[in-house]
């Protein structure tokens, strides 16, 4: 993982609303966006822009199904992120 990943990265866990929509993914393996948009109170538009933050940043997998899109945990991305917040701390 190099520096800008990790900037990428960082700035997309910087939003409470991307710690609560990559809470919620975990928590249900996979969702689609107008799940999410059940569960947080912002319109469709601002979770998708949420959304694709979080793709951008390699958090979310975005794997797409018939005519939708289902959202999955990246889990090597995250274990890495780890490691580097694990390297930092001594």
């Amino acid at each position: 993982m190099n520096n800008k990943d990790i900037e990428r990265i960082s700035k997309a866990l910087g939003d409470p609303h991307r710690i609560k929509i990559l809470q919620s993914v975990t928590k249900q393996d996979w969702m689609q966006c107008a799940d999410i948009c059940e569960l947080i109170d912002l319109t469709q538009s601002a979770v998708s822009h949420h959304i694709k933050q979080l793709v951008d940043a390699g958090l979310l997998i975005p794997e797409k199904e018939g005519r939708n899109i289902k959202y999955t945990i990246d889990k090597k991305v995250i274990a890495e992120y780890m490691n580097f917040l694990k390297e930092i701390k001594g």
